[in-house]
């Protein structure tokens, strides 16, 4: 994660493994689409950055980020990718709307890595303000998609290892 003191979207001296061989599956959510847009465009990126075939990229949208995990499981089940990295971002509002959505997407996620046995990177913002999602979407700390494309790459490259 991004901290206030540190781009955490900067990988220089860091070896990522090639992913040319891996198609992957990115589900964005619509909902705050000027930030999940920013999210998407850094995740595809890093992929395309690291070896990945523009064709080996499969997009989807969904409404919001709640609908992430069922768009991830359909990415698992229709898309034949060896990765899946969901995007969203949910805003801390004055009602515990973020909690309910929060907790159900990072558990449905969760779930579908186990289920799928595939990586499915939680890749959703869930900062206080407008402006902290914008640091973390292209701003001063980094791009949240470009992580996620990262940890995605690297998942695969642990599972090849065994």
């Amino acid at each position: 994660m991004s901290s206030t003191h540190k781009n955490l979207s900067d990988f220089e001296g860091t070896k990522i493994p090639d992913a040319s061989a891996y198609k992957f599956g990115i589900v964005v959510s619509e909902w705050n689409s000027e930030v999940t847009s920013a999210l998407k465009e850094g995740t595809v990126q890093t992929l395309l950055k690291n070896g990945v075939a523009k064709e080996n990229i499969v997009v989807k949208e969904v409404p919001g980020s709640f609908e992430l995990t069922l768009g991830a499981q359909y990415l698992a089940e229709y898309a034949n990718v060896d990765a899946i990295i969901c995007l969203g971002c949910v805003i801390q509002g004055e009602t515990r709307h973020f909690d309910f959505i929060c907790n159900a997407v990072a558990q449905g996620i969760t779930d579908l890595n186990i289920k799928y046995t595939k990586p499915v990177i939680f890749g959703v913002l869930t900062p206080n303000t407008q402006q902290q999602a914008t640091d973390r979407a292209g701003g001063k700390h980094g791009n949240k998609g470009d992580e996620a494309a990262v940890t995605a790459i690297k998942m695969l490259a642990l599972r090849k290892s065994f």
